[in-house]
């Protein structure tokens, strides 16, 4: 762990090394805002696998790409005369000292909620038209689901405890039960479906569980105890497709047991 100047030290070196590369490198030269936006995309998706993997090397390693993504977008914006990493970073430091008054202001808090009441307010006071600017369009839907979820909460638009929200969870399969007896019209059971999976998403916040992270971690779980049903299918000579339900559940819990 470096000190504050050993820090700002190693960022300089990152600045050199940016100029350099813009420089002198065919490959960076050539790259646009627009051509690095889907790499940006891959680096923060290994960034968050690396982070469900709890894997702290690999977490350093992928905020380094980020950090240079962030490097290399602002060295493109002084290329334009539009803004640089100076004005990147004063950015982000005002917008962080106005939304938090309890720290640089004389607004009381007394826990987490009111924090986020008092951001989506000054973000209200700032402009916005809605609580729900800000939130990308182009984000996956379960992501979306939680920030506007979290969102709405932000202004108290929320159940007082986690009864209300599993009670919804049952309303919401009914309705979408009801859907799948009664009708052949596939829009109106999405339209459900859609409904329940986001009492489901919401629920997950009052026990603390991000349901983007919980579901991640099944989907793995999943793979893992799979494969063992191929590995052993494979093992005992035996084709998949020839294999009855109750053999691949036989593989299934035996991979339960082996902690996959």
């Amino acid at each position: 762990m470096g000190t504050r100047e050993e820090q700002l030290q190693s960022f300089s070196k990152l600045l050199d090394v940016m100029d350099d590369l813009r420089e002198k490198c065919p490959w960076d030269r050539k790259q646009t805002l627009e051509s690095l936006r889907p790499l940006t995309i891959e680096e923060t998706y290994e960034l968050a696998d690396a982070i469900v993997d709890n894997d702290l090397t690999e977490i350093k390693k992928e905020l380094g790409d980020i950090l240079l993504h962030i490097v290399f977008y602002s060295k493109i914006g002084s290329e334009k005369g539009a803004f640089d990493i100076s004005d990147v970073c004063d950015s982000i430091v005002e917008k962080l000292i106005h939304r938090h008054p309890h720290i640089y202001g004389d607004v009381k808090v007394d826990n987490e909620q009111d924090v986020k009441e008092n951001w989506e307010r000054l973000k209200l006071k700032e402009g916005k038209k809605s609580v729900m600017e800000g939130v990308p369009t182009s984000l996956p839907s379960m992501v979306k689901a939680i920030r506007l979820q979290e969102k709405a909460k932000g202004v108290g638009f929320e159940w007082p405890d986690s009864t209300g929200a599993i009670d919804k969870i049952e309303e919401e399969l009914a309705e979408l039960k009801e859907a799948i007896a009664q009708t052949e019209n596939d829009e109106r059971v999405e339209s459900e479906f859609g409904d329940f999976l986001f009492s489901v998403i919401n629920t997950s916040r009052y026990f603390n569980v991000n349901a983007d992270n919980a579901l991640e971690r099944t989907n793995r779980k999943f793979k893992s105890r799979f494969e063992h049903i191929e590995k052993s299918a494979r093992q005992k000579g035996i084709e998949l497709h020839d294999m009855s339900l109750e053999e691949m559940d036989k593989f299934w819990e035996e991979a339960k047991t082996l902690g996959s």
